[in-house]
């Protein structure tokens, strides 16, 4: 399909052993002027699938931290519009049509928020915390940067308007335990670093109480219970996330 583009488009992907998604999420992104994708060295078939889509730059960078890659990735980009995707999310053809119209616009907005709809094996997951999960995925390239205060859950810091947009991005956060499982640790052990970085210094109640602190609180109040098994399984790996923060940080600081 061919798409009318007034100002042109960078769609950034970073990936470590993708090739699971890549083949759809990069046949669906016909409609960018640019696809990046920055690798940190993957063991599977994701660089020979990338490489195969005659649109896509694919570069190889070692893995710091998601801030540094995101950043990284930023700056090889040759377009002021940025959108950002993982391997792991979809586009909409509603979602397509908005960010299209959006990005031919003159808007005045430097980043759009996007909501996201989480899937547990291909079936969604209304609650456990995620129903009102948003996150930056466009913006322009002047007017944003990620915060090298955040190594993990990145935080983009924009100059300017900040808008929402209204259809929601797909997320297929959860297709296997053991693989939700490492990647909940990973990011307990790269917000351990966050809490070394600024001097923090964890008590018991931290060890012990916030993991089950944060079980419950996503579990009760919001409404995990909803979702049934599923929602007790991603509680559960989100508390173990936490738990896996402290203990790292135990062990980086001793």
């Amino acid at each position: 399909m061919e798409y009318t583009r007034t100002n042109k488009l960078s769609v950034l992907i970073i990936t470590l052993n993708e090739e699971a998604h890549m083949h759809e999420l990069l046949s669906d992104l016909d409609f960018a002027d640019e696809v990046i994708v920055v690798d940190s060295y993957s063991k599977d078939r994701t660089k020979d699938i990338s490489t195969s889509f005659k649109n896509v730059r694919f570069l190889e960078h070692t893995f710091e931290n998601y801030t540094a890659q995101r950043n990284f990735a930023i700056d090889q980009a040759r377009n002021n519009w940025i959108l950002f995707i993982d391997a792991d999310e979809r586009l909409t053809p509603e979602l397509k049509e908005e960010i299209i119209q959006t990005v031919n616009s003159d808007t005045d907005v430097s980043a759009f928020l996007f909501y996201r709809k989480f899937f547990f094996k291909k079936r969604i997951l209304h609650f456990s915390g995620w129903q009102t999960d948003r996150i930056f995925r466009l913006f322009k390239k002047d007017k944003a940067r990620y915060t090298y205060r955040r190594l993990v859950h990145e935080k983009l810091d924009v100059e300017g308007k900040v808008d929402i947009f209204k259809n929601k991005l797909i997320h297929y956060s959860y297709s296997d335990y053991q693989s939700y499982k490492g990647k909940m640790i990973a990011y307990g052990k790269l917000k351990a670093k966050e809490k070394l970085f600024i001097g923090f210094k964890p008590t018991f109640i931290h060890y012990y109480g916030h993991p089950i602190y944060t079980f419950l609180y996503q579990y009760l109040i919001r409404l995990g219970i909803l979702d049934g098994k599923k929602g007790i399984i991603i509680c559960y790996l989100n508390a173990l996330s936490v738990k896996a923060r402290y203990r790292e940080l135990k062990r980086l600081k001793f």
